[in-house]
């Protein structure tokens, strides 16, 4: 990115004409000089510049990141404006959004609580109902918190009886939640506010008393977005007292780099704190005896290792029941005792061909979520292990749900598809029924779409999943866009989305890989794609785009690549290494500098997947492929990045820094341009709005260098 920190700059730098199927008498574009500077730091005898590191700092501290900001979205929105199809896009989006959608209900007590969005709400409504038949009534309605939409309803967990909930507010995209009690019965919030939490679970003691939370120590104001995450640690809040009187119930002051999340046993006798180091699946278990709403002073690990994945699934009498990887790469069900620990786990379901993506005790049944070729199965067994049998499933898609008790009689699930918003289903524990619990009513048919799932060979010869969806009145060569992530054990399922479906009807095709480094088959699946095999995700992704030309699915000037976070550091990797292949490109809140990743905010968790910077052989590694450093002078696809100036999980120092390097190497004549949200942080908890206004933009943008015409425009 170029700029000089003040709205002169937007004079600055010579034009650049744009080629491709351009609008009549568009402008030469002309970019925002960026300063630099001269930082020049050397790493295991390699010098390595960074001329644009202050773009690091915190937009909402420095004027001049500011400033930089203001200019280039000045220069992105004016050249959005003459993009033919944004109006109708955003309109048609509007109107594919104007649906309600229901999420899974939560049976507490007598109670039904779930949430719902109307349509064009911004943040979904949280209601509740008494009794399966009862009259819904809304309990906690986000929608007036903020006027631009951009404060949202997080979790929240009703208390065992139903009485009381917790619920999270998260506020412009941060990360940073905080937590506050609500009276169910009156609607009305208790005093208690509870702060500085995140990444954390909220555990409700048994007597619904008060509830386990994490959180890590107050930064200082400026730190407060971009500083490092260390010494998390769990404490309990009770009803009706302050916070600065929460007990400590544990830390590691020893080992900071640790995260901690509890988990009260079904039975409410244990408390489970599960400690983490990283992003990987790698756990230490210590369990934590409980009296009441006490935690006692000892405390008995169970699993004293950070090496494989533990997942709590329930209880059943003295058994307590795990979904693991250990000895197990597509993972199993095993039980131990009450008082055993990890060396007398006894399997209960082994591992099989398809990988466990979850499963839960509920109604005296195991219910297991399995992931065939990165699609849901679900499989039914007793608590035994004997199988059951399989839950029908409307088709190729994803599945969510399944929570309960022992006890329950009932359960809850998600579905949904390319072509299928989500529907919930209940699901009879007893007979065995399944019955939809709410279904959408939809402004379009599914019928009309096709989806199929490909596999193609890699550059290694690996063959990988490809999901392709289109109007099945779409043949021959069209407008593609290929989405991929591969990274962090992440596995990237079927699933409805109105801003995808508006590129659809407009006769694109959707294509969606499930590349290495994901979950898709496991940790081997996994293994593959990070590390020092970190180039293999490219080369899947790099492969998909050329399959996808060369079996007539799209042309060689109509294929653009999308993705988010660690996707958009894939989008940035592939453009630098085949620049040729794609006509265009969106790096969403991507990871963009490898050498600095791990030094703001939760980004030192990320060295499972990428490595340590300050490690000569994964130096060495991450310099091969940092799209920030590997930038070159090629005729480069349009590129459009985008990014918010207060995403406080991959901190935006990453787009700026990349789009400012990029504008300013003779890398071709189409655009490289950058949109920097406000208030929007890495995604979650996006009003709506902002949603449909994002999406008619990137679209808008890649329909235009892919040739897909937008009817109205």
């Amino acid at each position: 990115m170029r700029t000089r920190a003040t709205l002169a700059a937007l004079l600055g730098t010579a034009a650049v004409t744009l080629s491709g199927p351009l609008i009549a008498q568009e402008a030469p574009l002309s970019y925002p000089a960026t300063e630099t500077v001269d930082t020049v730091e050397e790493q295991f005898g390699v010098k390595v510049a960074d001329p644009y590191r202050w773009l690091e700092n915190d937009v909402r501290v420095d004027p001049k990141v500011a400033a930089w900001v203001e200019s280039q979205n000045k220069v992105t929105d004016a050249y959005l404006e003459t993009l033919p199809g944004r109006a109708a896009l955003a309109t048609r989006m509007r109107a594919l959004y104007d649906y309600a959608r229901t999420g899974v209900p939560e049976v507490a007590g007598n109670r039904y609580f779930f949430t719902r969005n109307s349509g064009l709400q911004n943040q979904a409504v949280l209601y509740v109902k008494d009794g399966a038949n009862g009259a819904e009534r809304v309990l906690i309605d986000p929608n007036g918190w903020a006027k631009d939409g951009a404060t949202a309803l997080d979790a929240w967990v009703p208390s065992e009886d139903g009485s009381k909930l917790i619920y999270s507010i998260q506020d412009g995209g941060s990360d940073w939640r905080t937590v506050k009690i609500l009276d169910v019965a009156t609607g009305k919030p208790l005093d208690d506010v509870v702060k500085w939490v995140k990444f954390s679970a909220l555990e409700w003691d048994k007597a619904g008393k008060g509830f386990y939370y994490s959180r890590f120590p107050e930064p200082d104001k400026e730190g407060e977005f971009q500083s490092l995450n260390t010494n998390q640690e769990i404490r309990y809040h009770a009803i009706g007292t302050p916070q600065s009187a929460d007990p400590l119930i544990y830390a590691t002051p020893q080992e900071p780099q640790l995260n901690h999340s509890a988990q009260v046993s079904d039975d409410g006798s244990f408390l489970l704190v599960t400690s983490s180091s990283g992003t990987d699946e790698r756990y230490r278990l210590t369990m934590i005896d409980l009296d009441g709403t006490k935690a006692s002073t000892s405390q008995r690990v169970i699993v004293p290792e950070l090496v494989n994945d533990w997942q709590l699934i329930g209880m059943a009498g003295d058994r307590i029941y795990f979904v693991t990887n250990k000895d197990a790469p597509r993972l199993r069900i095993v039980s131990m005792a009450r008082n055993g620990n990890e060396a007398s786990i006894e399997t209960v379901v082994p591992e099989g061909e398809a990988v466990i993506a979850g499963a839960s005790v509920v109604g005296g049944k195991l219910v297991a979520n399995y992931l065939q070729d990165a699609r849901n199965v679900v499989k039914l067994f007793d608590l035994a292990g004997k199988p059951m049998g399989e839950l029908p499933l409307p088709g190729i898609g994803s599945v969510g749900g399944f929570d309960g008790d022992l006890d329950s009689k009932e359960t809850f699930f998600a579905y949904s598809s390319f072509n299928r918003p989500t529907t919930i289903y209940r699901y009879d524990l007893t007979s065995g029924q399944v019955s939809p619990w709410a279904e959408p009513k939809l402004a379009f048919n599914p019928d009309d779409y096709a989806v199929e799932q490909r596999f193609y060979a890699s550059k290694d010869g690996t063959k990988v999943p490809m999901f392709i969806v289109r109007k099945k009145t779409v043949t021959g060569p069209a407008p593609t866009l290929l989405y991929g992530y591969g990274g962090f054990n992440i596995s990237v399922l079927p699933g409805f989305s109105p801003t995808r479906l508006a590129w659809l009807e407009q006769g694109g095709v959707y294509a969606q890989a499930s590349l290495r480094g994901g979950g898709e088959y496991g940790k081997a699946w996994h293994d593959a794609g990070r590390l020092a095999n970190k180039q293999n995700v490219f080369d899947d992704f790099i492969a998909a785009g050329e399959y996808l030309i060369k079996q007539g699915v799209t042309g060689k000037d109509q294929l653009a690549i999308e993705g988010r976070s660690n996707g958009g550091l894939l989008v940035g990797a592939v453009v630098n290494q085949r620049p040729d292949l794609f006509s265009a490109a969106h790096a969403a809140v991507g990871v963009m500098d490898m050498l600095r990743f791990d030094r703001f905010t939760a980004g030192r968790y990320w060295v499972d997947d990428y490595g340590y910077p300050n490690k000569e052989a994964d130096f060495r590694t991450l310099l091969t492929y940092s799209p920030y450093h590997t930038i070159r002078k090629a005729d480069y696809p349009a590129v459009m990045v985008s990014t918010a100036d207060t995403d406080d999980r991959v901190v935006p120092g990453h787009s700026f820094k990349y789009t400012a390097r990029l504008q300013a190497t003779q890398a071709g004549d189409k655009p490289h341009l950058i949109r920097i949200e406000t208030r929007a942080g890495h995604g979650s908890g996006k009003p709506t709005d902002k949603i449909i206004e994002e999406f008619s933009d990137i679209y808008a943008f890649l329909a235009h260098f892919t040739g897909l015409k937008i009817a109205g425009e």
